[in-house]
Order: C-alpha cells, then sequence, then structure tokens
C-alpha cells in the first residue's frame, strides 16, 4: 500500500508539474509588454550610468545612497533616487564601465521579445557579454587602482583576489587569456584571418606600386625618335627628368628603371621603328564605355534549423498524445501470495550441508569452504574443495549427492561462472511462490531503463529478475506441459502491459488452444495488432497465421523503407527523428510502435502448415530486430523437428522449463539442466553465455483479468492496430480480363507501380488510400493485363513494365 500511495503521489506531482507548465506559458501580449519593459529600463540605465559620472555625481550621491528613505536628500543623478541607488548598486558596488554592457544585454533582450525573435543568438550574446563584463572589469581594477569607480568593487576585489594566488604576472597572463579567448570565439579571430589580413595588405602595396609605374615610364615612352635626334645627350632638361623619376618614384628598383639608350651615337634612323609600336590599340572597349560588374545576390541563409523551430513552436511529437488520460494499471489489482518473503530454515541448511560434507568426503573429497545462499524454490551450496581435487570428480556424484539429501533436482554446476567455487543447487523443502505483485512492484523493473522490460521472476539469491526484450532480441519457450509456460507467456505480456503505453507496443497474439489467451481481447483497441477485415485479433486458426506471418514481413519490408529514408539504422534512431519533427508525415513518415508477436503453441503450427510457418518467422527472426519486431515463441514438444536449426540459429535467448530428459534439455539451451528443474515455474534462462537459474513469477487468471478491466474500460483507439494487408495465393483466382470492366482507377494504379516497380497492394492502399477488397481487385487487373507478375508469398510481386513511356505504349496497343 505504502509503495501504491508513493505512485499515486508521484503521478499527482508529475501532473502538477504539467499543469505548472502549460500555466507558465507566456502570450505574444505579455511577451510584447515585457520587452518594452526591458527596452525601457535599458535606456533608464543607460541615462543613470551617464549621469554618474558626469560631473564626478557618483561622489555627490555617495552619502545619500545610503539614506534614499529620507524624503529630504537631494541626488544629482538624472534619474533620482532610483538612478543613484542603480548606479551606486551595478556601477559603484558592481562592475564599473563594464556596466554600460547590461544596457546592451537588456536593450536586445527587450526587442527579441517584443518582436517573437528566435532566443538562440540572444543566450550566446548573454554569455559572451558577462563573460566581457568580468574580463573588462577586472583589467580596469588592474591598471586603474586609484579609481574605483572604473572598474568597480567587483573587479577591484578579483584582482586582489587572484593577484593574492597569481601575482601580478599571472593576473596579467590570465587577463590576455581572457581577452584571447573573446577574440576567438566571439569575433572569430584565427591565424588564417590575421595571415589573410597580411597578405591583403601586400596586395594593396603591389597595385599601389603597379598603378605608380605607368605614370614614371610615361616621359620615356612619350619620346619619340625625332626628339632624340634633334636633342644632344647633355640636355639638362632631360637629365633632370631622369633624375626626378629615378629619385622620387622608383627608388625601389633602380636597375629596371635605367633607359634604354644612354648615348644618342645608338641610335639608328632605320625606316624599322619597333619601340614606336603603340600598345594602346589592343584593348577592344574604349575608355568611354562603361565596365559594368554584375554580382550574383547571396541567398538567405536560416540560421535555425526547421526542425528545431518545429519543436521550440510545438515541442517535440508525443505519440501518447491520442490517449494522453490513459491510466497504467495499478499494482493493487495484482494478489500477493507470500507475506513474509522467503522463510529460511536454519535446520535443513545445516543438514544438507552436512550431507554434502559427508557424501564428498566418503570419497575422499575434502571441502575448504562451504556458502548457502537461499532462494524462493532452490538453494545454493557453494563449495571451494582442497587443492588437487578434479572438478569432473565431483560432478559425476551428482546421483550420489542427491540420493543423500533424498531431493529431487539436484543441479551442480561446476564451476560457477566468474566465481572459483562449484555450486550445488538443492530445492527447498517448503518453496515460497513468487508473486506478481512482488516482481512488478521491485525496483529493479520500475527503474529500469529499456525499451521493453521483462519481468520473469527472482533468482536463486532473491533478485528480481529483469531482461530486455528489444535486446534479446526473439524469446523462445519450451518445456513439458504443465511446467510453467502459460504463465510465463502472462508474465512477459502483465511486465510490458505495466511499462508501456498502447502508442509505444503491440501484440500480435496467436492462440492456438483458444483459450489462453482470450482474456486480452479486451485491450483490442489498446494493444492489439490484426489483419484488416478480420474480426477477432487473437488469432485461433491456424490457416490465418500465414497470411498474419506474411503481413508482418510486409509490415518488416515498409519500416525499413522507412528507416532507409530516414537514413537512420534502427527503430530507436528512427522515432527520436520523428519525435525531434525532422521527418515529414506527409512523406509517409509516422510513429513506428513495437510489434511483439507471442505464439502460444508453435508446435501445433509446425505440424499443420509446416515451412510456410518456419520460412516467415526465420525471416523476421533475422531481419525484423532492427525495426522493432520480436517475436516469442512457446511450445511444449522441444523436439529437433519442432525446434529445428533454423529456428535456433535465430533464437539466441531461450528459456527451457522442466523436461523429461536430458536430449530435449539440450535442444532447448544446447547443454543440460533442464531436466533437473523441480517444474511449477522452475526455469533456465540463456541468453547465449551463462544459465540462470529463476523461479518464475506467479500470474494467475483472475489477476490478468483484473488487468484487461481496467485497460479495456477506458478510452481507445478506433480500431485495432492494422498491418498491410496480404493478398495470398487463393485471392487471385478469378482475373478479370475484360477491358471495359476493368476499375476506374486502374490506369493511375500502374503507374504507381510501374514507378515504384513494385507490385504490392499495401502500396496501392497507401498511395490511392483504398481499402482492402477494392487494391486486392486492381493488382487482380494488373496481372491479368500482365503488367505485374504472379504471386510469390511474402515477396512483392514483380513489374514487367520498366518506364511509364513503356506504359503509355501498352495503353496504346491496347486501345489500337
Amino acid at each position: 500500500m505504502a509503495k501504491t500511495n508513493k505512485k499515486e503521489t508521484l503521478d499527482k506531482k508529475n501532473e502538477s508539474k504539467e499543469e505548472n507548465k502549460k500555466s507558465f506559458k507566456i502570450t505574444k501580449q505579455q511577451k510584447f509588454v515585457l520587452g518594452c519593459l526591458l527596452v525601457l529600463f535599458s535606456i533608464a540605465l543607460l541615462t543613470a550610468f551617464i549621469s554618474f559620472y558626469v560631473n564626478g555625481q557618483w561622489q555627490t550621491d555617495q552619502s545619500a545612497v545610503d539614506h534614499l528613505g529620507d524624503r529630504g536628500e537631494v541626488v544629482q543623478n538624472w534619474l533620482g533616487k532610483f538612478g543613484a541607488y542603480l548606479a551606486d548598486l551595478i556601477v559603484y558596488r558592481g562592475f564599473g564601465l563594464a556596466s554600460f554592457l547590461f544596457v546592451r544585454l537588456f536593450f536586445l533582450t527587450g526587442m527579441f521579445l517584443a518582436l517573437e525573435l528566435s532566443t538562440k543568438k540572444l543566450k550566446n550574446t548573454w554569455f559572451w557579454d558577462i563573460f566581457a563584463i568580468i574580463v573588462v572589469s577586472v583589467l580596469f581594477g588592474f591598471f586603474a587602482t586609484s579609481a574605483p569607480e572604473l572598474g568597480g568593487t567587483i573587479g577591484y576585489e578579483l584582482n586582489l583576489f587572484l593577484q593574492d594566488y597569481i601575482g601580478k604576472t599571472g593576473t596579467l597572463l590570465a587577463l590576455l587569456f581572457g581577452l584571447i579567448v573573446y577574440l576567438i570565439f566571439k569575433i572569430n579571430l584565427s591565424p588564417e584571418k590575421i595571415q589573410s589580413y597580411f597578405d591583403s595588405t601586400k596586395k594593396e602595396l603591389k597595385s599601389e606600386l603597379e598603378t605608380l609605374k605607368p605614370v614614371a615610364k610615361e616621359p620615356e615612352s612619350a619620346y619619340n625618335l625625332e626628339e632624340f635626334a634633334i636633342e644632344d645627350e647633355s640636355d639638362p632638361e632631360i637629365d633632370n627628368i631622369h633624375i626626378k623619376t629615378v629619385d622620387s618614384q622608383f627608388e625601389i628598383n633602380k636597375e629596371a628603371l635605367k633607359p634604354t639608350i644612354s648615348h644618342s651615337s645608338e641610335i639608328e634612323l632605320n625606316p624599322i621603328l619597333k619601340p614606336i609600336t603603340p600598345k594602346q590599340e589592343l584593348p577592344l572597349v574604349s575608355p568611354d564605355e562603361a565596365f559594368v560588374i554584375e554580382k550574383a545576390e547571396e541567398e538567405d541563409i536560416i540560421e535555425e534549423n526547421l526542425a528545431s523551430r518545429l519543436v521550440a513552436d510545438f515541442g517535440l511529437f508525443d505519440p501518447t498524445l491520442d490517449l494522453s488520460n490513459y491510466k497504467f494499471p495499478t499494482i493493487d489489482l495484482l494478489k500477493e501470495y507470500s507475506t513474509g518473503g522467503i522463510t529460511i530454515n536454519q535446520e535443513e541448511l545445516e543438514e544438507n550441508k552436512n550431507r554434502i560434507v559427508d557424501t564428498l568426503r566418503n570419497y575422499k573429497i575434502e571441502i575448504a569452504q562451504i556458502k548457502a545462499t537461499v532462494g524462493p524454490s532452490v538453494t545454493l551450496y557453494e563449495i571451494v574443495p582442497e587443492a588437487g581435487i578434479r572438478i569432473s570428480k565431483i560432478k559425476s556424484l551428482e546421483d550420489d549427492i542427491a540420493l543423500s539429501l533424498s531431493a529431487l533436482g539436484i543441479r551442480i554446476i561446476a564451476p560457477i561462472p566468474g566465481k572459483g567455487t562449484i555450486g550445488i543447487e538443492v530445492p527447498n523443502k517448503n518453496p515460497t511462490m513468487v508473486s506478481m505483485k512482488s516482481v512488478i512492484g521491485a525496483a529493479k523493473f520500475q527503474e529500469a531503463e529499456m525499451e521493453l522490460p521483462i519481468a520473469l521472476g527472482k533468482t536463486i539469491s532473491n533478485e528480481t529478475f529483469v531482461v530486455d526484450l528489444a535486446k534479446m532480441p526473439h524469446l523462445l519457450m519450451a518445456g513439458a506441459t504443465g511446467q510453467g509456460k502459460s504463465v510465463g507467456l502472462n508474465a512477459v505480456l502483465t511486465s510490458l502491459l505495466y511499462k508501456k503505453h498502447p502508442a509505444e507496443v503491440k501484440f500480435v497474439l496467436v492462440d492456438p488452444k483458444k483459450v489462453e489467451l482470450t482474456l486480452f481481447n479486451k485491450i483490442e483497441r489498446h494493444y492489439l495488432a490484426k489483419l484488416p477485415d478480420t474480426e477477432d485479433a487473437i488469432i485461433t486458426d491456424n490457416a490465418k497465421v500465414v497470411n498474419t506471418l506474411n503481413s508482418l514481413c510486409t509490415e518488416m519490408d515498409n519500416r525499413y523503407s522507412l528507416l532507409k529514408d530516414a537514413m537512420v539504422r534502427n527503430i530507436k534512431e528512427y522515432n527520436d527523428k520523428f519525435k525531434s519533427r525532422k521527418l515529414n508525415p506527409e512523406a509517409g513518415h509516422r510513429f513506428l510502435p513495437y510489434i511483439v508477436l507471442v505464439v502460444d503453441e508453435f508446435a501445433d503450427l509446425i505440424m499443420t502448415a509446416g515451412k510456410e510457418v518456419e520460412v516467415p518467422i526465420a525471416r523476421l527472426a533475422q531481419l525484423a530486430r532492427a525495426i522493432g519486431i520480436h517475436l516469442i515463441i512457446a511450445t511444449q514438444r522441444p523436439s529437433v523437428n519442432v525446434i529445428t536449426g533454423l529456428i535456433k540459429a535465430n533464437f539466441p535467448a531461450r528459456i527451457a522449463f522442466r523436461v523429461t530428459s536430458k536430449i530435449d534439455s539440450r535442444t532447448i539451451l544446447d547443454t543440460q539442466g533442464a531436466d533437473q528443474l523441480i517444474g511449477r515455474g522452475d526455469l533456465l534462462y540463456t541468453n547465449g553465455n551463462d544459465v540462470i537459474r529463476v523461479q518464475c513469477a506467479f500470474i494467475d487468471t483472475p489477476e490478468v483479468e483484473k488487468i484487461t478491466d481496467f485497460i479495456g474500460a477506458q478510452k481507445a483507439y478506433a480500431t485495432a492496430y492494422l498491418l498491410p494487408e496480404f493478398v495470398g495465393e487463393e485471392s487471385g483466382i478469378n482475373l478479370d480480363i475484360d477491358i471495359s470492366e476493368r476499375d476506374t482507377l486502374f490506369r493511375e494504379a500502374a503507374e504507381i507501380i510501374v514507378n515504384a516497380q513494385q507490385g504490392s497492394a499495401s502500396l496501392l492502399q497507401r498511395k490511392l488510400k483504398l481499402g482492402y477488397n477494392r487494391a486486392g481487385r486492381l493488382i487482380d487487373q494488373l496481372e491479368a493485363a500482365g503488367i505485374v507478375g504472379p504471386f510469390e508469398g511474402s515477396k512483392a510481386r514483380s513489374v514487367n513494365i520498366l518506364d511509364l513511356s513503356a506504359l503509355d505504349q501498352f495503353f496504346n496497343n491496347e486501345q489500337n
């Protein structure tokens, strides 16, 4: 009762938190008013801060700050006593000149709220501005120790604190480091930018030099041969020109600026005048024409991700929203069978210990240490033999120890995995029943962070045994008749009902016995999945099992297509991406619940259907793990023709209840031990490594009925979860051959099939939004026309037409 009250109080707290969150949502008008208030407050701060420094008012108002309650006290601050108090608190006792950044912060915050802009940039601005305020305040406190109003009290005290521990040099280095961090992360300063800045300055210098070169060469190029021939080389004007050009503009490269003609005697008056060849005729565009450079407009960059904006506006997608008022079944619905827990019989323990020691001593096996661990139905005696004793010798005495103890189900573990001991499991004379209530209410199950947690029961050490079905990923349960398989299935289903919402998990139940799982019919519209156009969700007819398994194969293929489009690898990543609103539902994406297929009697299916059942089950077991389809198969006949090698290879997680022979134990577990169990829910669990002995939790039929009544009385979905339709071989007998009787959507359906290159009724249902019967008729008509191939079991039909152009040719030929 205490645990139940705790859970109720937790639920109430969670509900109150959700109500508080809803009540604290700010409307647009409230945001606008708050934004305007912050903008006006920033202006008031600016006025108070400027007034604080003007004419030394901080000194005149210093004494008046402590007597603000006195109405006769006069202050010089432009904002009055309130401004004097703010300036003294934030500037003088705070951060000094750096406090002006608070004006910027409050102004930007107000504008962001008033204009309803994204607050992502605002958070970054607040962080770096506060960082700058601290650094600048300490910087002023370091250099302006005589003017406390510049660095403020905080900057001054932080400066003294740093100098006490790292000295002045260390403080200066710390300040420089803070400035470097601010420049790098806020202004994005980097070595590449510095290098590019120097490279740009070099290019500017070079361009200036290039612009100056033609000016210096112009007098030289303007000379013609006649001027050179007439003028004497000793003309002082020409020498002066050359001296000016060399001295004033080309001092950097004097060799390149030497005149090509040093003496007038070198001038030849031949008709071939190469130097006169003007290079001004090369440009095709006259200097008067305008040179237009078009610059493409840069595209708008959306800095905020669309998915994050949707999450910010609407929150994460909640798959449980359709049944938001759904309440999980309470623990009070389960019955408590044992009151005081495990009862330890000291006399029984001592008697069994003495008999074990005497039996081993009779065979000259000495024991160094022995320890007992009492479980609900079995006690484990751990022994440490003396040095030199072979383990195989103790293992061979299993029947002798059972004879001496007069007990059924003695099991020797030699050695115990992970320990240096040998275990002898001895059943208790008065076993304790493990109730489902004690297992469900255990903290190990309630706090389990697993996708599909299952509470099977309790181990020998009386610990609640919880496993994750999603990690198994499939479970095989086998054992003799009446040893607890059906109770184990009910415990598995009950664990999932107590932990998962109807939107998160769906069950496909196959019950050839027709009586074991019928109670779960009450939760059909909550948790069960079925084929369309079927009355009962729980499958009791073996002929319908084949269609259901093939439908699950189609669902698996469809889910893998969705995972491929979403570029994720498993159902958890896909659902997380869908909840984050990164997948568009209009593109066919949807939230994918886990699907658990439960088969109560697998041997009966193998006898009636054979390979038609084994092949799709093996295919699901091999591929369906990543897309959230998990299988639980139970059988009372653990023979090799039922639990075949193909089944065992894909079911690493196995549960073995008591069997009659060691051969059956090896068939289930690949090892013996199940033949030594005591029955009544005593089981061995393995997942490919160690074998763990567990006492399965007991849940009776009235308890299951209470749970299903509690869930069934609540609001449910409109229908059960519908699986994809599967068109069997018998569905396509009478093919429609007459063209005039074709469906009106025949051509549109043919285009969809040819585009997808995949012929299936479920594809037409999704694309054309049709029912199962009409989509099946369209597939039959397409097959009769030769557009798609015949039925091929769980595979999609082949498409005989490659593209739309070939399809148009096909219809043209039909009309002709």
